[in-house]
């Protein structure tokens, strides 16, 4: 397994004796285009990602999340939620056997779930063009999942960006407590959830929902999130399935 703590030391210690890329051909892009492209050049995660096969660098994220609190083990199912284009994917395969690597520990379930067409992954079922908010989708995935239930259910989803930090903030909380509707559903007593939000005001109504169905509930914010992203995680453990909680 790759260490996260090797990796994080070396991008940093690449990225400080290696010159900054410049961006070529970059006539005619716009402005905030020319600085993303900058950005990715000179991102050791995103180099990283390449290096290791990781679809995207947010995969780190999920790496550094789980090195430290151990939530994805062999056997376990897992939810994927707004997978696309399928890192925290693959890492939930890597880590909970689900494509049978080890013959050695259980072998585990990822499921992933997107608005967009999702490539296939061996070990990872996909439902591409759906939406995990939806009753239809939901009871699919319980046809899917072992007995039911999951015991991980993960989402780094978030809403296209309006350009407007509050609104985008407001839109990310309303995912984010439907995502919470998704665990009352279909997570096992017991279970846990990483969940992406955005800081802002109404990040405290998301946090005693789950505060009110979790014994754990902290926040995290991995290294290899971008220091100027407002992105933090929820991280929920020990679900307290409630006996009169009505199922669809």
């Amino acid at each position: 397994m790759y260490s996260l703590a090797l990796l994080t030391k070396s991008c940093l210690h690449t990225s400080a004796r290696i010159l900054k890329k410049a961006p070529q051909n970059m006539k005619g892009k716009r402005a905030s285009d020319q600085r993303w492209i900058a950005r990715q050049l000179n991102d050791p995660f995103v180099k990283a990602a390449h290096d290791q096969n990781y679809r995207c660098r947010s995969a780190f994220k999920l790496i550094e999340i789980d090195d430290k609190y151990k939530i994805l083990k062999p056997g376990y199912s897992v939810i994927d939620c707004g997978a696309a284009p399928g890192a925290w994917s693959q890492v939930a395969v890597q880590r909970v056997n689900s494509a049978g690597a080890n013959s050695e520990v259980p072998i585990g379930f990822v499921v992933g779930v997107d608005l967009l067409r999702l490539t296939p992954l061996d070990g990872a079922h996909f439902l591409s063009f759906s939406d995990v908010t939806d009753q239809s989708i939901q009871t699919q995935l319980q046809e899917l999942l072992p007995s039911a239930q999951a015991d991980v259910i993960l989402s780094d989803m978030a809403p296209n960006a309006s350009g407007f930090r509050e609104l985008d903030h407001e839109r990310l909380v309303t995912i984010c407590l439907s995502v919470a509707d998704l665990v009352e559903r279909v997570l096992r007593p017991g279970g846990s959830l990483i969940c992406k939000y955005w800081d802002g005001a109404l990040a405290h109504h998301v946090q005693s929902r789950l505060a009110s169905t979790f014994c754990e509930v902290r926040t995290v914010k991995p290294k290899s999130c971008r220091k100027e992203s407002a992105e933090v995680y929820f991280l929920a453990r020990f679900f307290k399935k409630n006996p009169k909680q009505i199922h669809f």
